[in-house]
């Protein structure tokens, strides 16, 4: 883990917005990004003394953009854009959100395209490493012109208005800024329009929610081979050279990890022999529905890594000092495939929850009654299959893409949207259900492992049996299982590193 990040408006990868927005690391702007940002603030202080109208700079906007302002009004202008702007309602995003946006709209601006000063820069990475988070809304924005709405609550601190979160505490920014021995910053022409345009809401939600279902993606390759042990299932249908005749990487991924997984099994060498052809679907079609997920998240990582170094300001101020209006800050490349990914995790969650009632299901898995060694008097795990059915239901409903509607803004002017930050907050919310959906059958799996004793699964599937028994004792008697669920999908997003299986290569 890297102590110090610095940040020049080109190289900030994925990885490097998880390090900041879960472990805290410091972030520094490089020198040769603070030049950059400079030369392009030079143009727009240009512009001013020569007294050429350029949009946002001396105008009004959206709609009031033929509307000129005198030089006296700038600041007043760009304060009143932050405080008009900050239209957002409903639930904070959680404090690794607001890191990330944090880092992102820094990171944006050190392009140098958006004709602020670098103190602007450096004040946002103040708050970002002194842990003053300002209080941003969840809800508002439709993704262009940026994340107008949100980025105004990210902003509104900097200059000592809004709230800012500091150690769990919501306060007035101004006592946050205070107590973290921060000045409060007055803005020049132009820089309440750098902060607000772009799509660092939506790009900060959709990164943290890929980055994670990554690591769900692989764990379902570990669920899934626990299952199909349990199951008795056959391995068969991981041929390398099955896959090799239909050869999507994400699949030949899965295939491979699952085969691996499977090696030196005592349950399946026990019952090698029983004449078995084919498994259903939701065991022998495991790679190619994990293979596909793997795929939409390939291709999501190759948008979002575009995204996060890509300037999205309105106006631009170009390297060959033109000033131009254009549209970077629409939303719909990440709005795309944030629906593309939770399609796919939705159908990662379905299948999951198909395998998880078979398990239970006496007469598909030839165990016991919903994994409970006294059925009838106890109901075992009955209810986490239902549990699962209902979040499944819940996924298929968040899947229907948002990046479809359009509602026209800003009096016609803004006539179509994005949505994206609706789409990536819909991505997150499905991350979320596919860990809860995955932990279940997880639960449901080392339980239904361990009525094959003596006989044991792989080496290091017992390693994941393990994992679960160190916090979840088996079920023996009925018993309140919300914690058991808590405790399973708690261990999921982190179970192929737990068990040392390095990440599948990625498509």
């Amino acid at each position: 883990m890297i102590e110090t990040l610095v940040i020049d408006g080109r190289s900030l990868r994925l990885t490097d917005i998880e390090a900041v927005a879960r472990a805290g690391v410091r972030v520094e702007l490089a020198d040769e990004a603070r030049r950059r940002v400079a030369a392009s603030r030079a143009v727009v202080d240009e512009i001013l003394s020569s007294g050429a109208v350029v949009y946002g700079v001396n105008t009004g906007f959206g709609k009031l953009a033929e509307l000129r302002v005198p030089p006296e009004q700038l600041r007043r202008l760009q304060l009143n854009l932050l405080r008009s702007h900050a239209c957002g309602v409903g639930e904070p995003l959680s404090e690794r959100v607001v890191r990330a946006m944090l880092l992102l709209r820094a990171n944006v601006l050190a392009t140098g395209h958006a004709g602020c000063r670098p103190v602007v820069i450096e004040r946002l990475l103040e708050l970002l490493n002194a842990g003053v988070h300002p209080a941003v809304p969840s809800r508002g924005s439709v993704g262009a012109s940026g994340d107008l709405a949100p980025l105004a609550h990210l902003a509104l601190p900097l200059v000592g208005e809004g709230e800012a979160v500091v150690g769990g505490e919501v306060l007035p920014a101004g006592e946050a800024l205070r107590r973290a021995g921060i000045e409060p910053l007055e803005l020049a022409a132009k820089e309440g329009l750098a902060l607000i345009n772009g799509t660092q809401a939506s790009l900060a939600v959709a990164a943290l929610a890929v980055l994670e279902a990554g690591r769900l993606v692989d764990a379902a390759d570990v669920v899934c081979s626990l299952s199909l042990d349990a199951l008795a299932g056959t391995d068969a249908a991981f041929d390398e050279a099955v896959h090799a005749a239909r050869p999507h990487p994400g699949q030949l991924a899965s295939a491979r990890r699952i085969a691996k997984l499977l090696e030196g099994s005592q349950i399946r060498e026990g019952h090698r022999e029983c004449g078995r052809v084919q498994d259903a679907y939701s065991l022998r079609c495991s790679p190619q529905v994990h293979g596909a997920s793997r795929a939409a998240l390939g291709h999501a990582r190759s948008v979002l890594a575009i995204e996060i170094n890509s300037a999205t300001d309105n106006p631009m101020v170009l390297d060959d000092g033109r000033v131009v209006s254009a549209g970077n800050f629409h939303g719909a490349p990440i709005a795309a495939v944030c629906d593309y990914v939770a399609i796919a995790l939705t159908d990662l969650a379905s299948i999951s929850e198909r395998r998880l009632a078979r398990l239970v299901d006496s007469s598909q898995s030839m165990l016991p009654a919903f994994l409970t060694p006294e059925p009838g008097l106890n109901s075992g795990l009955m209810m986490v299959q239902v549990a699962a059915a209902a979040l499944v239901s819940e996924c298929k409903t968040l899947a229907h893409p948002a990046s479809v509607d359009s509602i026209p803004t800003s009096a016609g002017q803004e006539d179509h949207v994005s949505m994206s930050t609706w789409a990536s907050r819909k991505l997150a919310s499905v991350v979320d259900l596919l860990r809860l959906v995955l932990g279940m059958e997880y639960l449901a799996a080392v339980q239904a492992v361990e009525f094959h004793r003596p006989l044991r699964t792989s080496e290091v599937l017992e390693r994941a049996v393990l994992a679960l028994r160190r916090h979840v004792p088996r079920l023996d008697q009925d018993r309140v299982l919300a914690p058991d669920i808590e405790s399973a999908a708690a261990l999921v997003e982190g179970l192929a590193e737990l068990l040392g299986e390095p990440p599948a290569a990625s498509p």
